[in-house]
């Protein structure tokens, strides 16, 4: 793709707009292509967000919307590399993980750029046309020179391709009529019915797949599945992600799952159970919330580790659906969000009243409670915000309860 100086002069000029509002003005700039000029402005404003080291490089051109919808954040791409890393040189610091690296379905070649990093050579692949220019413009551009662009189906180039270290793969997840899909045999390609030929031409497959999905049905789909990996940004499930080994066989509820939540400014929040650990773990009960409330993060959430955090915590589940936890003791590492419990009642109008006393506003939660958010919310007279967290939720004997909060405020030793 070939841009004039005149339009990307006012690419650069009006990075920071409303496309919208610049849409209008097209006549008053005749040396400009708009529509081009439009994709790039509005691309360049979903990178920032999603990936603020590609779009720091001014040189950088963009795809139409769903490839920018659809890619990886750079929050998550950078865990991916890590991931690939951890397996192939523990946890010593290097920056070389391997000699050759494929991504068979490079879109907009997010993940190609910075798994490729760590390969000697790279090749990545896409059937569209119009993404390959891109990469092929892009990939330069950040000085990924390694990185070979391969316009092909990602099938004909797996059957005739040479052995590699690794092979990413991240299947399409919209059928034809643009709906989601969330089964690995409604993906295209159909990792499941590729495995055998995926595990034979690498050493090591990461497979991206939707966190939609279901995790216990993709481990028993997939017969080679080294680890598990759920990953969510800010509280927010974005990947499941499995490494695809040939030489492991394990059975499904011995499959290591890691449920990370990447948190900002580097943070991250992560446990490592097995179904087999979850089934086993014992889960005690509490009478009545104790000092702090522990609410899990989405990662786990998704993956089921209920007993497991129990177990792993040392805390206390309040209802075997409610999945909130409590202890007398402060957990710093918790995998979720941490509370300190400041009151609690039953839903009769006095206590309630004593509880929320002169409160006009509140973040609401409701776990295992009949009401919505939005039902209580009017029910108790509430606008959002402030900094007190309500709880609507039910305890191991069903009583229904209202539990309030106020974020975490570790003791002093």
């Amino acid at each position: 793709m070939t841009l004039s100086e005149e339009t990307l002069r006012f690419i650069r000029t009006h990075s920071r707009d409303d496309v919208r509002s610049l849409a209008l003005q097209a006549r008053r700039y005749p040396d400009v292509d708009m529509p081009a000029a439009i994709t790039q402005i509005a691309g360049r404003q979903t990178l920032s967000e999603k990936v603020p080291a590609w779009a720091a490089n001014e040189t950088i051109l963009c795809p139409p919307h769903l490839p920018l919808e659809q890619c990886s954040s750079e929050a998550t791409a950078r865990y991916k590399t890590e991931v690939v890393r951890r397996k192939e040189r523990g946890d010593e610091e290097t920056s070389v993980q391997g000699d050759t690296f494929t991504d068979l379905t490079g879109g907009f070649g997010i993940d190609c750029s910075f798994l490729a990093e760590g390969f000697r050579k790279a090749f990545y692949v896409e059937r569209q046309e119009t993404l390959c220019r891109l990469a092929s413009h892009n990939f330069p551009a950040l000085g990924l020179h390694h990185i070979t662009v391969c316009h092909d189906d990602s099938l004909h180039h797996l059957q005739e391709m040479d052995p590699a270290d690794w092979l990413f793969i991240d299947p399409a997840r919209r059928d034809g009529h643009g709906g989601k899909t969330v089964a690995i045999a409604d993906c295209e390609p159909d990792v499941a019915a590729l495995e055998a030929l995926l595990v034979q031409k690498a050493r090591r497959v990461l497979v991206k797949l939707s966190p939609m999905l279901d995790l216990t049905l993709a481990l028993n789909d997939l017969k080679h599945v080294e680890e598990a990996h759920i990953v969510s940004v800010s509280n927010e499930c974005k990947e499941l992600l499995l490494v695809l080994n040939g030489d492991v066989r394990l059975p499904a509820d011995e499959v290591p799952i890691h449920c990370v939540n990447l948190l900002n400014g580097g943070e991250r929040q992560s446990l490592t159970f097995t179904r087999r650990r979850e089934r086993e773990n014992l889960c005690s009960y509490a009478a009545v919330p104790r000092t702090y409330l522990y609410e899990p993060n989405a990662s786990a959430m998704k993956a089921g580790a209920f007993r497991s955090i129990a177990s792993i915590y040392k805390v206390e589940k309040l209802h075997p659906s409610s999945h909130l936890y409590t202890s007398n003791a402060w957990l710093p590492d918790f995998p979720g969000r941490k509370f300190r419990i400041t009151g609690c009642c039953g839903f009769n109008k006095k206590e309630v009243k004593t509880l929320l006393a002169n409160e006009k506003r509140a973040n609401l939660t409701v776990r295992n409670f009949p009401d919505t958010v939005a039902q209580l919310r009017k029910r108790l007279k509430l606008a959002e915000g402030g900094d007190t967290y309500l709880f609507a939720t039910t305890l191991a004997d069903e009583k229904k309860v209202l539990i309030a909060c106020q974020p975490p405020c570790p003791p002093t030793i």
